[in-house]
């Protein structure tokens, strides 16, 4: 199960290119028509350096990375709040998503005019945020209206829960008014549980891409210092990259574009970097499981029981789930193999309610 992180911006920010950038330029499915009218979809597999180290160590048949499909809807977000049919469609690409970019146009270029006219990072940014808005308060509206009606024929132990419902929206509403994003709130228990059900795009962790232009290679850690100071809120921040040169440089194999990136004097590629990001902001930590001669890595939230964590490799395993043996990555390399580990005390057995730590390798005893 891959993590979904739907790609916006304004037109001719590169949008298209950086998603090119981040999947190889390897769309999973549908084609894209560049008039919206089509999700452009991929699929990028996640650097995990420890994975190719227990690779090594186990000899597995089969190394399984973890993914991240990256869904390109190639329409402002306000244009599909406002249309039917298929921009319905695509709004639900971006209402499913755990995570959003926002690509914003930091490169200049006289033979890809601005459709604003001018460049302006900051007002593109504004400008998205605002459309991000629009797409809650339109939800909580056409809510709002159905709880009005539901409450004249509500019974009294249904009231309640409605009234409850009511109130939270109008504080969303209120806040959103304000031009403050969902996930900058915080909330109470029973509110998380409510908001869950409806995808509020400003709710889900946003990372901002400044794409620059080669010759701002130089400055790219100064610009992202200067737009951060004045736009990162709560599971928001920004980071620029060149979109063009991630794509050509995401053609070659690994080690040319490895010399092309020092080259170039990047640390990382663009890719491991909006990954990295995307991790942080989700909250996610990494496992590994051996099972079935395969190694493979996963990606769950902070604070993930290892029974759910079960569960996500696969249901029958939550369901017959009997104990966990755990150790951990650097035990594990310490001990070069699940044996050793397991005559130096360092595999241990664990329960349900064990919280899964990033770097755990484990396997899952279960009986259905």
């Amino acid at each position: 199960m891959s993590i979904d992180v739907g790609i916006i911006g304004p037109g001719k920010s590169g949008k298209t290119t950086i998603f090119h950038a981040l999947t190889g330029g390897k769309a999973e499915a549908g084609g894209f028509a560049g008039d919206g009218s089509t999700a452009h979809i991929g699929v990028a597999k996640v650097p995990e350096p420890r994975l190719q180290t227990l690779a090594d160590m186990l000899q597995p048949k089969r190394v399984v990375p973890a993914e991240v499909r990256y869904i390109d809807v190639g329409a402002s977000v306000k244009s599909l709040v406002t249309s039917k049919g298929i921009g319905g469609e695509l709004l639900n690409h971006l209402s499913n998503a755990d995570a959003l970019i926002n690509v914003v146009r930091a490169f200049a270029d006289d033979s890809v005019p601005h459709p604003e006219g001018s460049l302006n990072v900051e007002r593109d940014i504004v400008t998205m945020n605002l459309e991000l808005i629009f797409s809650d308060l339109a939800i909580i509206e056409r809510r709002l209206e159905r709880i009005e009606t539901s409450l004249k024929g509500a019974k009294p132990p249904e009231r309640q829960a409605i009234l409850h419902e009511q109130e939270t929206l109008l504080n969303f509403r209120a806040e959103l008014e304000k031009d403050v994003p969902i996930r900058a709130l915080s909330l109470a228990a029973s509110d998380a549980r409510l908001l869950a059900g409806y995808q509020f795009l400003t709710a889900k962790p946003l990372l901002i891409v400044a794409n620059i232009g080669e010759e701002q290679l130089s400055e790219a850690t100064k610009l992202e210092a200067e737009l951060n100071s004045r736009h990162t809120q709560e599971k928001s921040r920004i980071i620029a990259l060149c979109g063009k040169l991630e794509m050509e440089l995401g053609q070659l194999d690994a080690t040319a574009a490895a010399e092309f990136h020092a080259d170039f004097g990047l640390i990382e590629s663009g890719l491991d970097r909006v990954i990295k990001q995307s991790y942080e902001l989700l909250g996610l930590v990494s496992f590994f499981s051996t099972a079935s001669g395969e190694v493979k890595a996963w990606s769950v939230p902070h604070g993930t029981s290892a029974l759910k964590a079960a569960g996500k490799i696969h249901s029958d395993m939550e369901r017959g789930f009997i104990r966990a043996e755990v150790t951990s990555f650097a035990d594990l390399v310490r001990c070069r193999g699940l044996s050793e580990a397991r005559k130096q005390g360092l595999l241990r057995l664990e329960g349900k309610e064990y919280i899964v730590q990033d770097g755990d390798v484990i396997t899952f005893l279960f009986n259905v």
